[in-house]
């Protein structure tokens, strides 16, 4: 007999005097019904070989196959094993908000393929699954369920009475927090953090968290590696509060990451949390018992930041501040994504000021500005929609050379792909694709603009058309990252070492050494369209006695290595990665 002692105990921190014998026992069954199928790979790592592609699983359509067959179709035939996972953005039968809004956890959108096909993408790749669990969609039939006044389902949804003071709830929208929906019993004000068709589940009652549970646990049967906890830190609500990061959030965490480690511990919780850095990083917990990954939401705005004042002086300041708890946890470092780039997490960090320029500046650019409601009735900037490339451009030149806009897009992905953690590459990034305005005509929805459906012959003659900005951006993509997960070092692991130089303003540099010791990989991005031309104290640098073996990906750049010293020759945009061994 299996010992829960640990998952238990969290079980009851959570629910407290009210959790009663039964719930215990229907855990306990849950568990042993899927120990079978999930205790057969031991706890694994994370190397430099993980880096994770986010894409919808029917981003890419052709004819006479499913959308998720003509996504393996083109990654099994141009990208090959350069990726090593596939974050899979919400498969499921949906109602709204591309996904995010689920009818059915259990099934595949028949659109888009099945099963079958996703266990296909699992034979090459491994996989990430968005767990949409702070809310599902009112066609379920959880909510259908409570409309009729199923007396299960009445303790899945939270009504609220007419008079309740809720002007103290953080609001990710400028949306009304409540939606008025009619049932048998009357009409009832219903809790809608996201929007009046994703109602927000009740995780006060411990059939709730036991029905999730299931559902993440036949993700991980369903060969699941990573689970994405979306929005998870609005998942527990309490009147007269904040209710966003609240004590049960984190432990409803810990009690999923206690379950992964015991049944399935090769299972890695990445939380996403687009709040300001502090609250980000907390769903590290203690380095051991929440999230192993936590997305690093303030990258993206301030690298962009970087490129828009072409100065690295902020990005330096905070990438020397970043620390882990623990050698188990990393950071899920990203730029683009399905959502847009979030204006939150870079408060504190750059002024008001700086962020209404870079609004303005987007705006200017053909990018929208998305708001939220703040508790004193004003608004607030809460996420830049446009797409990642797009929103590095000048607005004032009206057309670049193409080899302008793809240096300066692959230097921003550079600093990326370099900084200690995890990358996650969205794929209008690695596909070089630019902003999707007829699709916001369209749908009347801004983050439309970066969600831009392709068609696999169009893009495989695109990527193969030589010069093309497609064609520039993929292929130079593919080789950063073949040089970042070379096999035969291992300075770009989640576990190697990283320092952060301040060399020059226009520059951002970064040491990275491979946890034996055995190499270094000099890193300089340029952020400016100016040329650099810049010396590198060795001594100063931690690059004293060590040897130049290679430039493991040089674009725009070069460099020569002294003993004393090393030169560097910047282009605009330019990039080097130099790796060093010791002599």
């Amino acid at each position: 007999m299996r010992d829960y002692h640990h998952i238990l105990r969290l079980f009851k921190d959570i629910y407290g005097d009210q959790l009663s014998e039964t719930f215990r026992n229907e855990l306990t069954s849950l568990l042993d019904s899927f120990v079978e199928f999930l205790d057969k790979h031991p706890a694994s790592g994370l190397t430099e070989h993980d880096s994770i592609l986010i894409t919808y699983g029917d981003a890419i359509k052709a004819r006479n196959m499913s959308p998720l067959q003509a996504l393996n179709t083109f990654l099994t035939s141009e990208v090959k094993s350069v990726i090593g996972a596939i974050h899979l953005l919400p498969f499921f039968p949906y109602s709204s908000d591309d996904g995010f809004s689920v009818i059915d956890y259990y099934q595949v959108d028949p659109e888009i393929g099945s099963w079958d096909d996703i266990a296909q993408l699992a034979r090459n790749y491994d996989l990430m699954f968005d767990a949409v669990i702070n809310h599902v969609s009112i066609q379920s039939s959880w909510f259908q369920k409570f409309l009729t006044g199923d007396d299960l389902f009445s303790k899945y949804f939270i009504t609220v009475d007419g008079g309740t003071d809720l002007s103290e709830v953080f609001r990710p929208r400028a949306l009304p927090l409540l939606t008025t929906f009619q049932t048998v019993q009357g009409l009832k004000q219903v809790w809608t953090t996201f929007s009046e068709d994703q109602v927000d589940l009740n995780f006060h009652h411990p059939e709730v968290l036991l029905d999730i549970l299931q559902i993440l646990l036949m993700f991980v049967q369903r060969k699941a590696r990573f689970i994405r906890l979306d929005a998870i830190a609005y998942i527990w609500k309490e009147v007269g509060t904040s209710c966003i990061h609240l004590e049960n959030a984190h432990r409803i965490v810990q009690f999923f990451r206690a379950v992964f480690n015991q049944l399935a511990p090769y299972v890695q919780i990445i939380t996403e949390t687009n709040v300001p850095h502090k609250d980000n990083i907390a769903y590290f917990g203690n380095g051991s018992n929440e999230a192993q990954l936590v997305y690093n939401f303030s990258l993206p705005p301030l690298v962009l930041h970087s490129f828009h004042q072409e100065t690295t002086s902020v990005l330096t300041y905070w990438a020397k501040s970043l620390e882990l708890p623990s050698n188990q946890t990393s950071y899920f470092n990203f730029l683009a994504s399905h959502d847009g780039i979030g204006i939150t997490p870079a408060k504190g960090l750059i002024s008001d000021h700086e962020i209404h320029t870079m609004c303005e500046r987007v705006t200017r650019l053909g990018g929208y500005v998305s708001y939220k409601d703040n508790p004193d009735g004003t608004h607030s900037p809460y996420e830049l929609n446009i797409n990642y490339l797009d929103a590095l451009a000048d607005p004032e030149v009206y057309e670049e050379p193409t080899s302008i806009i793809a240096d300066r897009f692959l230097a921003s992905q550079s600093i990326m792909l370099v900084l200690k953690g995890v990358p996650g590459i969205y794929y209008h990034s690695l596909l070089g694709s630019k902003s999707w305005r007829e699709g916001v005509r369209k749908t009347g929805r801004s983050r439309t603009i970066n969600r831009e459906k392709l068609e696999l012959d169009n893009l495989l003659n695109e990527i193969h058309q030589k010069d093309s900005l497609r064609h520039i951006i993929f292929n130079e993509y593919i080789s950063m990252l073949k040089a970042r997960a070379s096999a035969l070092y291992h300075a770009f692991s989640p576990s190697g070492a990283q320092k952060v130089l301040e060399v020059h303003d226009k520059l951002f540099v970064i040491l990275r050494t491979d946890r034996n010791q055995a190499a270094k990989v000099l890193c300089v991005t340029t952020v400016s369209h100016e040329p650099i031309s810049v010396e590198i104290d060795n001594r100063n640098a931690g690059l004293f006695g060590w040897e130049f073996h290679k430039a493991l990906y040089a674009r725009n750049a070069s460099c020569k290595v002294f003993q004393n010293k090393t030169q560097l020759q910047m282009g605009p945009y330019g990039v080097l990665w130099i790796l060093l061994v010791n002599d």
